[in-house]
């Protein structure tokens, strides 16, 4: 029985050191600097970097500039370049992604603004959703008001999804249940940005 634990012991004492052995090699690597750091941007860089970003992603002029900036920010410290030129050359990339029509607030408010109108987003939450990324609330308004063009009443349309993917009011399964919950339903439909025209005329709808 002792030599079991003795081989045991031996065996715990080498999985120790070889977890110890993994774990300073890859302190000693990360301080001696062999992890590769971030690429060195250039001026010319700037805007080949910013395509390849809204190639991937549907992007505002705030959010293009804030993940720019943070690009430029890691290669200044990697690389201890003069930051200037990069943000001059920023603001001129930026400039000429909206002359040659790849970036653009509007539209990207626009299309924004019909998903969320799709999955049952209110028009004030919207609005909101929308300034949070950066747009322009004039331009967040504008998207909303251009539902109206494309459909007959999007925000009656919008009530209608969210009580139907909440299963409110029409959409609950008994009779009972939906009287009992009426104002409960109200009140979901207000938190979720409805007016109370709106939502009444959704909740106390006769069939879904």
């Amino acid at each position: 029985m002792s030599s079991w634990r003795g081989d045991d012991s031996h065996l715990a004492c080498h999985v120790q050191v070889t977890h110890l052995g993994i774990v300073h090699h890859f302190w000693h690597h990360m301080f001696m600097g062999h992890l590769r750091p971030p690429r060195r941007l250039t001026p010319a860089d700037l805007k080949g970097a910013a395509l390849d970003y809204l190639d991937r992603f549907a992007a505002t002029r705030a959010r293009l500039r804030q993940v720019m900036l943070r690009k430029i920010r890691n290669s200044v410290r990697a690389h201890g370049d003069d930051p200037a030129p990069l943000i001059t050359a920023l603001d001129d990339t930026i400039q000429w992604l909206e002359a040659s029509g790849f970036l653009s607030d509007r539209a990207y408010a626009e299309a924004r603004a019909r998903t969320l109108s799709a999955r049952g987003t209110s028009r004030a939450h919207i609005i909101a959703t929308l300034t949070s990324k950066g747009v322009e609330t004039a331009t967040a308004r504008a998207a909303v008001d251009r539902l109206s063009v494309e459909f007959e009443e999007p925000e009656l349309e919008a009530a209608r999804r969210y009580a139907r993917r909440r299963r409110l009011g029409p959409y609950r399964s008994a009779d009972e249940v939906r009287a009992e919950c009426r104002d409960k339903d109200l009140a979901a439909m207000a938190r979720a940005g409805f007016a109370g025209r709106v939502a009444r005329q959704v909740i106390d709808a006769e069939e879904a």
